[in-house]
């Protein structure tokens, strides 16, 4: 049962946002210009689905009046089928559009790989895992950027940090959290037997200067030259930026970029989201034991998806579903794993209102 009284609101709310952003007081003040301006964005996908609803229900209180009329009878009854119907699809696109929002899916988000069970092989994985985002990304129209790669003897990740810039971003990369394994046979093993390796993925919403502040005297930051590949140049500058944050401990380094004022701006950016991730489990129990399910120790047990390079399928162990399409999914077709993974949480996220009841707000 919809809540047509708030919808209502809402829909009025939108029709007057058009004089309000207007008004020459609105106009002059940017901060609340563009407030209000991501307001009615946020109002224009509910303003419309609620119009087109109504329309719905009018044409289907005139058909069921026109089955009274021998003339008219016919054609309305072919009618009505496919207008109840399109009132049900509207209904679920509104009950979708009404859940409770998460501040941070808009926000950009930086996502952390690490090596786990299975030594120079896992390491192998962890950098398939970062190629596969990479590719994902560019079909989104995000941005990747990388902050800083440890990589292994064999040219794999032990670690990799990287950013993901764009629209709704953390929506889709949240599902990604967690333990990653992969059953494959690899290159260096000469006896043909199939290994069973992991890695870990955290995922982290870019924290906003308002919401974590930090005091300089709690950094002592140290600059060294960039090591690694890279070719040409990459000794050549005291470039590479550690930054310890002394009150939590937390280290983050970044030496990606040859410019030292780039890295300290990038690490500056992961120690933010860490230490943003950290005081949210320190104020909500429940989102502590999530992230320590996210990633846990990396052991294999603790997985929420399967790579089978021999079968060429990916399972996603949440949500028991399996896909006979990993090549494709390691080329960053991702959208079928992470449509199947929103459409299970937004089903939760209904149960959940339901048993609150229509009167919860959106």
């Amino acid at each position: 049962m919809l809540p047509l009284d708030k919808l209502g609101d809402l829909a009025r709310r939108y029709r007057d946002m058009d004089e309000l952003l207007c008004q020459p007081d609105v106009l002059a003040d940017r901060a609340r210009l563009a407030r209000l301006n991501r307001e009615r964005g946020e109002l224009e996908p509910i303003a419309i689905a609620f119009g087109q609803f109504r329309e719905v229900q009018k044409k289907l209180a005139e058909d069921r009046e026109a089955l009274s009329d021998p003339d008219l009878r016919e054609l309305a009854e072919l009618e009505i089928p496919e207008l109840v119907a399109e009132e049900a699809r509207l209904t679920r696109e509104i009950e979708l559009l009404l859940l409770p929002q998460d501040p941070d899916d808009k926000k950009n988000t930086i996502v952390e790989i690490r090596s786990g069970e299975g030594g120079e092989e896992a390491a192998l994985f962890a950098s398939d895992l970062f190629r596969m985002y990479a590719r994902y990304a560019e079909t989104r129209g995000w941005v990747s950027e990388v902050i800083s790669v440890s990589e292994s003897t064999t040219g794999g990740y032990k670690e990799c940090i990287f950013m993901l810039t764009g629209k709704d971003v953390y929506s889709d990369m949240r599902f990604e959290g967690g333990v990653h394994r992969v059953q494959r046979v690899p290159a260096t093993e000469t006896q043909g037997r199939i290994h069973t390796s992991t890695a870990t993925v955290a995922v982290l919403p870019e924290a906003d200067d308002v919401e974590v502040q930090i005091d300089d005297k709690d950094l002592e930051i140290s600059i060294a030259a960039s090591g690694g590949p890279g070719g040409q140049g990459v000794n050549t500058t005291n470039s590479a930026v550690q930054i310890l944050h002394r009150p939590s401990g937390l280290i983050v380094k970044c030496q990606d970029e040859r410019s030292q004022l780039k890295n300290k701006a990038k690490a500056m950016k992961v120690l933010k989201s860490r230490l943003l991730d950290i005081e949210r489990e320190k104020q909500d129990a429940q989102v502590s034991a999530e992230r320590r399910g996210m990633v846990g120790t990396g052991e294999r047990s603790q997985k929420i998806r399967t790579y089978n390079f021999p079968q060429n399928r990916v399972s996603d162990h949440r949500i028991q579903l399996t896909l006979h399409k990993l090549d494709r999914v390691m080329m960053g077709e991702l959208e079928e794993l992470l449509t199947a993974l929103r459409t299970h949480r937004q089903a939760a996220l209904l149960e959940a209102q339901g048993d609150r009841g229509p009167s919860a707000s959106p």
